[in-house]
């Protein structure tokens, strides 16, 4: 049996110059990665609070790897799914109060268009979550998204997950019968 570390958590605490400075530095270097390699990146969550220059960083990255045809990397920063949810809802609200829609035309892909994740995934709704940490929870994350996927959960911290890992997952996942609450999907 592994023995686990006494310390659970460490705090690193930085002011916002460094951590700024940290992040701009981060994604000017995914920039380059990313295009070596073809990827494509999109950042979803709440960018309002962050600071100009890391929101012109990310806009950036977005913008120059936008044609790329590889991996599609997705970064959630400051993301949580009420918050995904709730903007939805405020955009939907907006269209009805505008006209542009009717209040019988809101539902599932009403919804499913204005989250984040439909504007930059091809496939928004993920058929597999692969929970490392030992948690058995969610935690916010894509609720509206992962109504019909699939959970597998594992006790490991993820930069611990290997190969082996990933395909016991995988064996899983191709062993159970999808049912989509009774939806046809």
């Amino acid at each position: 049996m592994k023995k686990k570390s006494k310390f659970r958590h460490i705090f690193c605490i930085r002011g916002q110059a460094e951590v700024t400075f940290l992040m701009t530095s981060y994604f000017q270097g995914l920039i380059q990665d990313f295009m070596r390699y073809g990827m494509k990146m999109s950042v979803i969550g709440d960018k309002s609070n962050l600071p100009s220059s890391l929101k012109e960083m990310i806009k950036l990255a977005e913008e120059t790897t936008k044609d790329n045809t590889g991996l599609h990397f997705v970064a959630a920063l400051n993301y949580g799914g009420r918050y995904d949810i709730i903007q939805a809802t405020k955009r939907i609200a907006s269209k009805v109060k505008d006209g542009v829609i009717q209040l019988e035309d809101i539902d599932d892909k009403l919804i499913d268009q204005e989250l984040e994740t439909n504007k930059c995934l091809e496939y928004p709704n993920p058929d597999l979550l692969i929970r490392t940490s030992g948690e058995l929870r969610i935690s916010n994350y894509m609720l509206w998204q992962l109504a019909y996927s699939e959970f597998y959960f594992m006790d490991k911290l993820f930069p611990e997950v290997d190969e082996a890992d990933f395909v016991a997952a995988l064996r899983s996942f191709q062993q159970r019968q999808r049912r989509y609450g009774g939806h046809k999907i």
